[in-house]
Formats: structure tokens, sequence, C-alpha cells
């Protein structure tokens, strides 16, 4: 009997969100509008996440990265302190590299930007990275096209050079950059392979697509490896079962002591983290979560009220005919079922279609942009949800109040 009279309801409500399409279209407004904004940011939360994880992913959450500079938008340390620090050098990686017992592996790279051409083709302030020997056994990546450096490139500063996907494409164009010769910052170069495409990040990061890598010591030619303002970078990672903690902690000591800090001095350098990146964003997303809930809960309030009017215009049109089934012997609970599920219904429909405009603009987006962002069964089930029980809520009051009417002045309601 339940499942017949939530059946009969239904058709009911069909019925009514048919013939009435312009009132259908304007309550549907608000809470299509609320559904978009709500899923719309935590369809971007949910992208920037995901980016992030990634990319500490590909930096290792098992690698310590010691920089000049520290990552996260936190730091108790004053940013003029900061500038006055020296570059991270060869020495230190040395230093870590003879007296490090908590490490598998370490790397010292140098990044700068500089010009790169191609015939008439000219890639302005693209980053070139000069590494040596261990960087690929501590940074994640993959080359579509080509190889890595061989041991001998990298000891002996041959000039080759391994390019991004994306500036590839800007530089090449169409054709195959493996064998080719450009010139970086007037260097010739023969360029040995191309990374995998990674696409962009949710902060900005492109991974490898837009960098170039030299062996360290034929950066050492065209780099000013004496510049304070360096972007120099020690990589470090541990060894299987050993906590990260712990090999900051040694090398930290390692640092202090190569760099003669005495024991009330702060360190003049900064270890970071891959997780740090994520920690630092935590507040953000959590700003970004509640600004969505708002301003979409108030287009959902606005169009909870949209629905709760367009309800009560229903149940005054139907009044003779709620009558009538009352007359007939409909209990109370069919009439309340009958116009929750119609509003339960309109409620649902306006929260699919802001659904559907969110992933048309995921489509849009990445088209556009090249991301990989997407519209997941979560948050789909979420907008469902929230969309029903605002139709529960916002149609419960004209479902109750046809629900109680006396049949004999409903039935004369219309005379």
């Amino acid at each position: 009997m339940f499942f017949r009279l939530l059946k009969e309801g239904f058709v009911f409500a069909i019925n009514s969100v048919i013939v009435n399409k312009l009132r259908t279209f304007l309550s549907l407004f608000g809470i299509t509008i609320g559904i978009f904004s709500i899923i719309s940011v935590f369809t971007v939360l949910d992208w920037l996440e995901k980016s992030i994880h990634d990319s500490i992913s590909s930096l290792g959450d098992n690698v310590i990265y010691v920089h000049k500079f520290p990552w996260g938008l936190n730091t108790q340390v004053q940013w003029f302190d900061i500038i006055k620090r020296p570059v991270i050098s060869k020495d230190d990686y040395m230093a870590v590299l003879n007296r490090s017992t908590k490490k598998a592996s370490a790397c010292f790279t140098v990044a700068q930007s500089e010009q790169i051409k191609y015939r008439k083709n000219l890639a302005r302030d693209a980053n070139v990275m000069a590494v040596n020997p261990e960087f690929d056994n501590i940074r994640s990546f993959e080359i579509e096209n080509g190889r890595y450096f061989t041991p001998e490139e990298l000891a002996s500063g041959k000039s080759v050079a391994i390019v991004g996907a994306v500036l590839a494409e800007r530089l090449f164009e169409k054709t195959d950059p493996v064998g080719k010769q450009i010139k970086i910052s007037g260097k010739r170069t023969n360029v040995i392979g191309v990374f995998k495409k990674e696409g962009k990040g949710g902060i900005g990061d492109s991974g490898m697509d837009e960098e170039t890598l030299v062996p360290y010591n034929f950066g050492k030619t065209f780099m000013n490896m004496k510049n304070n303002f360096l972007n120099a970078t020690l990589m470090i990672k541990a060894k299987d079962g050993v906590p990260v903690q712990e090999l900051s902690d040694e090398a930290t000591m390692i640092l202090r002591a190569a760099r003669r800090l005495r024991p009330n001095e702060k360190d003049n350098f900064s270890i970071n983290r891959a997780t740090l990146i994520f920690q630092s964003f935590s507040g953000v997303f959590a700003g970004i979560n509640i600004g969505g809930w708002v301003i979409g809960g108030f287009a959902i309030l606005v169009g909870g009220f949209g629905i709760a009017n367009i309800m009560f215009v229903s149940v005054r049109e139907r009044t003779n005919i709620i009558g009538i089934q009352k007359a007939l012997g409909a209990k109370k609970f069919f009439i309340l079922q009958q116009f929750l599920v119609e509003s339960v219904l309109l409620s649902i429909i306006g929260g699919l279609l802001g659904v559907l405009m969110i992933f048309l603009a995921t489509i849009v987006i990445n088209y556009l942009y090249d991301l990989n962002m997407y519209l997941t069964m979560a948050n789909v089930f979420l907008a469902v949800f929230i969309s029903g029980i605002i139709g529960v809520v916002a149609g419960y009051a004209p479902a109750y109040s046809a629900a109680k009417m006396n049949p004999v002045e409903a039935i004369g309601f219309s005379f």
C-alpha cells in the first residue's frame, strides 16, 4: 500500500511539473544555483587536494629538501633574515654525502631562468635545472621519448638536455625533439629526451612539463654558482625504515657543523618536506569550504522559499481535487506525501541541473586549460542528498496544510 501511494504521488508530481513548465523552471532556478555554488567549490577543492597529493608523491614523502627559503605560508623566521642566508652550496651537499648515515641518496640541483632557442622559436625565462647523478633516484618522473643521462654524460658535463613536454611543444611544435640541437644561454645543446606530460597542479605547479634538465657540470658553464640568489636545493632521501624526522635531525646537525654555526645561532637554512605544502593549504581549504557552504546556502535558502511558495500555490490550485480525494477516503498521509514527493522531485531536478552545469564546466575547463578536474560521484550523491533535504523542508508546510483540509470546505472552495 505504501509503495502504491508513493507511486500515485509520484505520478501526480510528474504531471504537475509537466503542466506548469514556467512555474517549475522558476522553482528550480534557486536550487540549481545553490547546488552549483556548493558542489563546484567541493569539486575545485577535490582537484586541488588531488593535485597537491600527486605533487607530494612525485617529490617523495621520504625526501627532505634543504633550501635557503622555507616552504609553506607560515614561518617564524623574519623575511629579512631569510634573505641574508647563504645559498645552499656544493660544500653542503658533500658534507651530507660524506657524513650522513641515514640517507639512501642525496642530490644537488641548481635552477635558473635562461633563454632557450630552436631555430626561430624562442622560450624566454625557461627554467633550466642542472642536476648531479642521484637526481633520478630521488625525483619521480617519466621520460616519454628518448632517454635519461648516462653516467659519463653527467660526469663529463656533456652539453645534453632533457626537455619538458610543454616546452617541447613550444619550441619544436609537431616535430620530434630528440636528436635536435637547441641553444641554452647561447650554448649548443643536444636534446636526448622528453619528459612525459604531467599537467598543471592545483597550486600552479606544472611538474617537469616546462623544465629543462642538464648535467650539473654542463650547467656550471653558463650559471653563476656564486650568486647568493641562486635557486639551489639539496635533496636527501631516507633509507628504508628511517623516519623522515630522524633524517631531518641528522641533516640539521651535519649542516650546522659544516657551516660552523654556534649553539646559540639559528639555522641559516630551511629543511622542507613535501607534506608541508599540504599542511600550509589546509587552512585555506577549510576557509574555501566554509565560503562555499555560505554562498551556496544563501542561494539554496532562496530556492527553498521559492519551492515553498510555489507549493502553496499548487495546493491552492488543487484544493477542490484534495477535497474530492479526501471525500473518497484518502488519508492525510496520502495527501501529505503527494505534495512532499512533488516538492522533493522539484528540488532534486534542480540539484541535478546544477550538477550537470558543473559537469559541463569541468569538460570546458579541462579542454581549455589542460586540467585533470572532474566531478566525483560522492559530490553527485551529496548534491542529490542536499536537494532532497531542501525539498522535504520546503514542501512540508504546504503539504501539511493540504493534508489537514476539511473535505467539505475544500470541495466548496471552487464554487
